[in-house]
This record gives structure tokens, sequence and C-alpha cells, in this order.
């Protein structure tokens, strides 16, 4: 690996904690909800628009502030996953490859590199989409996600509240498997890769990020229109996902395209303006009291939810969580 310190000297300790918190991603969020507080002539004061107090003060946010230091302090995160053993795994595999049949492509020209980034900013997308859908759909997974879900109010906080072994599973699939499915695809089509190609098509996924990956967990409404949310997932559309209404339910799952909810029958796009109420409830669309009252409800209540299905069978509807644990 000595080539990677020579590329990327302080990549890790550039990227390995949630690099979402951090001062420059933040100030692009707020500078983007400047602009949405002045296009949309809001008559409320910008800083009220930016941090209501109902929002901010509600005991969902503080579980969002917990969950957030357990997972930064105790866990290891989707970033080092994402940045560092995606695209490590997919040239140790195109290595492989090579190794093994003795075919290397062509030299590496110019549009062999931006081919070789489609393929990468793509293979992590439909990744984390995958991961997506299957905690939706499976019971046995759902109440790992249904942590995330369970938040009643949205600040950019809560895209830390998750479940540690949801963030797991997801580092598997998009980085192992992902890295695994890039190293096929990539030789393949491209052939010959260096460690920047692979590394720079990693980093400009994640540039994503840095413009309005924060509001997606938020009150304010940003929509891009019928059109381009038929090929990009906007923040409307993923607070839509995070909707309590059965309408609204296993709708949206993709991080930045929607064409894969598109392609597979997943997809909503709004009309308009939605009033949205945030939490968990069941295909009914009646509410089911906050699951996740505190964080050991959080961290231990799924593995009870599980265990609780397989013993007994509980829950027939896969939105179906326990009630809060006394």
């Amino acid at each position: 690996m000595d080539w990677f310190h020579r590329i990327f000297p302080d990549f890790a300790q550039t990227f390995a904690v949630q690099y979402l918190m951090s001062p420059l991603c933040l100030a692009t969020t707020v500078m983007i909800a400047w602009l949405v507080w002045r296009y949309s002539r809001n008559e409320t004061g910008f800083i009220r628009f930016l941090l209501p107090k109902e929002i901010y003060r509600h005991q969902s946010t503080w579980m969002d502030v917990k969950l957030a230091i357990f997972n930064t302090f105790f866990l290891a995160t989707g970033a080092v996953a994402a940045l560092i053993v995606l695209p490590a795994v997919t040239l140790y595999v195109h290595a492989a490859l090579v190794s093994m049949t003795g075919y290397n492509a062509t030299e590496e020209g110019t549009a062999r590199a931006i081919l070789a980034g489609v393929v990468l900013f793509l293979v992590q997308d439909f990744g984390r989409y995958c991961n997506h859908y299957i905690h939706h759909k499976f019971k046995y997974l759902w109440p790992f996600h249904a942590v995330h879900h369970s938040a009643e109010v949205m600040t950019p906080i809560t895209f830390m509240r998750a479940h540690p072994l949801y963030t797991a599973l997801q580092a598997v699939l998009v980085s192992v498997l992902g890295g695994i499915v890039c190293a096929i695809v990539l030789f393949a089509l491209v052939g010959s890769i260096t460690p920047g190609i692979v590394y720079g098509g990693v980093l400009a996924w994640n540039v994503y990020v840095f413009f309005g990956a924060h509001l997606r967990h938020s009150h304010i409404w940003l929509s891009y229109g019928p059109v381009l949310e038929h090929i990009l997932i906007s923040p409307a559309q993923h607070q839509v996902h995070h909707s309590s209404d059965p309408k609204h339910h296993d709708k949206n799952f993709g991080e930045i395209f929607a064409i894969w909810d598109w392609m597979f029958g997943t997809l909503y796009v709004p009309k308009g303006r939605e009033n949205l109420t945030f939490g968990i409830a069941n295909s009914a669309g009646e509410r089911i009291p906050q699951p996740h009252p505190k964080l050991r409800d959080a961290l231990i209540g799924p593995f009870e939810d599980v265990w609780e299905e397989i013993c007994k069978g509980t829950s027939q509807d896969p939105h179906q969580v326990r009630s809060p644990r006394t």
C-alpha cells in the first residue's frame, strides 16, 4: 500500500471522521439554505428559518445528537469504508484479474479514465440503493433501519442517526461487494487503470455531499422539479422518503440518482410542496409511538425486535416496530 500513502498521505486522517460535520460542508449547507430562503421570499428571519426552536429543541433531535456522538467516537463509520476500502478492494481485485488472465487493455487515455470514473460513480450509488432497499423490505433488517426513520423532526444531524449494524452492512455491501463489481466492470470495459483514477472516481461521488446533502435531512424543502427528479434525488424527495404517509412508504431509496427508483418502480416525484409528518407509521398510516426514546432503545431494541420476530413471528407489517420498552 505504499502507493496509497504517496498519493494521499493524509487521506485517512482527513476523511476517517464524519466529514459531513466539517465546517466547509456546514457552511455550504448554510449558503444553499440562504439561497432557498431568499428565493422563497420567506417572511421569517433567516436565522429563525434556518434554526427553528421547535425542531432543534425537540426530543428527537437530542436522540440524533446522542447517536451521532456514539457512532463517531465508538464505531467505525461509512466514511472509511466508502473512501478507503472501496477503492482498495477495486484495485486489489482488478490486479488479481490481470494476473490471472494476463490480459490488460491498451494504455489508459482520457476516454477510458472518464469511463472508469462513471463506472465507479454508478456502482457506488447503486450499492447504496440496494442496501437501502433491502433494509426496508426484509423484516429482520427493518428494525435496525427504523432507528433512522423514527426521527420525528429532521436536522443535518439526523444523517448520523443510524444503528451501527446498518452502517456495517452498508460498508460491506458498498465497499467490499461494490469494489468487486467495480473491478470486474472496469477490467472488462477499461482494462488498465491507475490508483489515481480509482480514488478520483470515489472522491467525485463524495463531492455531492457538499451540495445540498444536509438539506435532505432538514425542514427546508428543496425540489429540483419533475424532470430532473427523474434523474437525481432532491432533498425534497428524501424528505418524502421519511414521511409517515403510506403513499410515501418505500419510495425514493436513491442516494444521488433517481434512475434506480425509476427503473424499479420506487420513484415518487412530488407535484409541489407537501406537508410531511415524520416518524414511523404502519401500512395503514397509523402512527407508532416513538420506539427509541432512549439511547438504549435505539441500540439494543432492534435486536430484541428481531429476536421476538424469530421466536414469535409477532409482526406481519414490515414497518411495524414495538412500542417503547418499559
